[in-house]
């Protein structure tokens, strides 16, 4: 009797990685199951910054930060205030905003 007791919980796990593991996996094929996400890939989102020279001189707030990511196709918003450091990661789908000492937008890069 004892042995089953310790058999019951490795069944379930061995169970639930099996599930994850069928379950998780995507695909393109028009299968029906989902792509699995790739870091800076965000699917029918990439950033175009032909766009956004109209949002120079305009406050940086949540009203312009939505207008930017609608006109430049990004699906993620960075804000860059003055003297802060970013990351040098590349990101197809985010738009950065940088920003002056009054929280004006001077530039709006895509990356």
């Amino acid at each position: 009797m004892p042995k089953i007791v310790f058999l019951v919980p490795l069944l379930l796990l061995a169970a639930c990685a099996a599930g994850a593991q069928s379950g998780s996996a995507g695909s393109s094929d028009g299968s029906g199951e989902r792509p699995i996400p790739i870091h800076g890939v965000t699917a029918g989102h990439a950033c175009k910054a032909g766009s956004t020279a109209q949002f120079v001189g305009q406050p940086g707030n949540s009203e312009t930060g939505a207008a930017i990511l609608r006109a430049s196709n990004a699906a993620v918003l960075r804000w860059a205030p003055p003297g802060v450091m970013l990351t040098m990661d590349y990101r197809q789908d985010r738009a950065t905003v940088y920003l002056d000492v009054d929280r004006k937008v001077t530039d709006v890069k895509c990356g």
